[in-house]
């Protein structure tokens, strides 16, 4: 009787054990799964990760424009000062495959159009940012005829106190 009541205990402190674990295993997945949450939350909501965001967007827009000018208007406009050459079905046959050299070159001369556009735009922004720090130096207030007296009345003492101090 004494050993079937001690095997109950040891059987009921041993489940008891293994709930214990458990369920101090679930605190600790749920502090993972909470402390991974505020750090997502900090990483996410960062004013350089919705400016890139923003970027990507605007990016992606702005290179629809881009590929639409070259497609559209930049490379006709060559076609026809080439002779109305069209280098995209220039192809190889080797053996059983075909080497499609022409649509290649096409996306080489595509790229370089898309960069030097790029190129362009961020020069234009440039100069228009310049412009703007420019007119903004300008624009700085020049001192009033008091703080210019109460300057030099600083600078006179500064002096005097540099003298007795150099005696």
């Amino acid at each position: 009787m004494e050993s079937e009541i001690s095997n109950q205990s040891a059987s009921f402190l041993y489940r008891e054990k293994r709930w214990y674990n458990e369920e101090i295993k679930r605190d600790n997945e749920r502090k993972w799964a909470r402390d991974m949450w505020q750090e997502f939350k900090k990483f996410a909501f960062k004013g350089n990760v919705m400016d890139l965001a923003v970027g990507v967007i605007i990016g992606a827009a702005f290179g629809k424009i881009v590929t639409s000018l070259v497609a559209d208007i930049i490379t006709p406009l060559v076609g026809l000062l080439l002779g109305g050459i069209n280098i995209t079905h220039l192809q190889i046959q080797v053996g059983n495959a075909v080497v499609k050299y022409g649509s290649f070159l096409q996306t080489i001369v595509d790229f370089l159009i898309v960069a030097f556009s790029i190129f362009m735009f961020i020069r234009f922004f440039n100069k228009l940012k310049r412009k703007q720090e420019t007119e903004e130096k300008q624009e700085e207030p020049k001192p009033s005829r008091e703080e210019e007296l109460l300057t030099e009345i600083r600078d006179v003492l500064k002096q005097g106190i540099q003298r007795e101090t150099d005696k």
